[in-house]
């Protein structure tokens, strides 16, 4: 890794001198320096699919990748490689789910994430940063607990903490129609990053959320300090409509869910847990949910998940109704990896998404 990193540096200021630029310029080689694998080609897609098909609003099929296995390293890398993502030369911010630093599915398993790092950097990610709040523990306090600092250093990936983040550092989103009293804060970075990759966990949630998979994890985005912005989701009757319309102010390139196991009741931090031995992926965080919940439909919930069908519950409803993603089961297309489990899976939520 140091090898790594001094010819970088070495290159990045021959580049620099060559273009007359100073590092105050904030001056970046267009790909990253080091020698990178080559990025696989997406695989499962049906026939004259290809990566910009896979829609931002809703419109045609959103892709699933689905993996069975309780192998966290093997799930990320195959969910990965179905989706075929592109990272070569950019930035990267990685939104984990580190609410609280219980064991998973009460937070991100770092050993997903540990892969999730590894697989970005192996094919081109130019920089990574995991971009966090927790609550109600300090964010970072729940870093030290978990050992993400350590994570972060080995992997050469940088932190930031929202807790730290000074004001001028947010913007503000909101929109007619929305259910929040004003709208809501968001890292500037969120919006104006070159990309960000999501891993998330399947569990239901007992505060309201009903579950907290993709689109929840918008909520750790959201400042606590300031306004009172926990205070007013936690408190309101339309708290399920509210995580939606965070999810507006921003697009994630893909988001991974880690499913080796799973709350089926309880949660976030900790609930009835399960074995599901599945990681899914997408990059449609409405498809994704919306599978997430049909998988706990077929491990067996709790009464808000098994006697609602999946897009009838209000998070899925209301980012559909937004245009984030799948509008019906109809839109979805799941894409098993390559092994009789994942494709005996991918049928079994294939159904479950049409029947419920």
């Amino acid at each position: 890794m140091e090898r790594r990193v001094f010819c970088q540096a070495a290159l990045l200021m021959l580049l620099q001198l060559a273009a007359g630029c100073s590092f105050e310029d904030g001056f970046l080689p267009d790909k990253p320096p080091a020698e990178q694998a080559k990025l696989p080609e997406p695989k499962n897609r049906s026939e004259g699919s290809k990566e910009s098909d896979v829609p931002k609003e809703g419109n045609g099929l959103s892709q699933v990748a689905v993996v069975s296995t309780e192998d966290r390293t093997k799930g990320v890398e195959q969910c990965l490689e179905i989706c075929g993502l592109d990272v070569y030369g950019k930035k990267v911010l990685i939104k984990p789910n580190f609410n609280t630093a219980d064991p998973a599915p009460g937070s991100t398993h770092n050993d997903t994430l540990r892969a999730l790092a590894r697989w970005l950097q192996r094919y081109g990610a130019y920089q990574l940063t995991i971009i966090e709040r927790s609550g109600p523990p300090l964010t970072k306090d729940v870093l030290q607990e978990k050992g993400i600092f350590e994570l972060a250093e080995a992997q050469d990936m940088d932190i930031i903490n929202i807790d730290d983040l000074p004001e001028n550092d947010f913007v503000h989103f909101n929109r007619e129609g929305f259910h929040w009293q004003e709208g809501f804060l968001i890292p500037r970075i969120i919006t104006q990053g070159e990309a960000l990759v999501q891993t998330c966990c399947l569990k239901t949630h007992a505060f309201g959320g009903i579950f907290t998979m993709a689109l929840k994890l918008a909520v750790g985005l959201v400042p606590r300090r300031g306004y009172r912005y926990m205070s007013e989701l936690h408190g309101s009757p339309h708290i399920r409509k509210m995580i939606a319309e965070i999810n507006a102010a921003f697009t994630p390139e893909l988001t991974v869910m880690d499913g080796v196991e799973a709350f089926v009741d309880g949660g976030p931090a900790v609930g009835t847990r399960k074995k599901a031995n599945i990681f899914l992926a997408s990059r449609d965080r409405v498809a994704l949910d919306a599978t997430g919940v049909a998988m706990l439909k077929k491990l067996g919930s709790n009464r808000a998940i098994m006697d609602l069908p999946v897009f009838a519950q209000e998070q899925i409803a209301r980012a559909a109704e937004l245009g984030l993603g799948a509008a019906s089961p109809g839109e979805i297309e799941l894409v098993p990896a390559e092994d009789e489990n994942s494709r005996l899976c991918a049928a079994q939520l294939e159904e479950i998404l049409h029947l419920s």
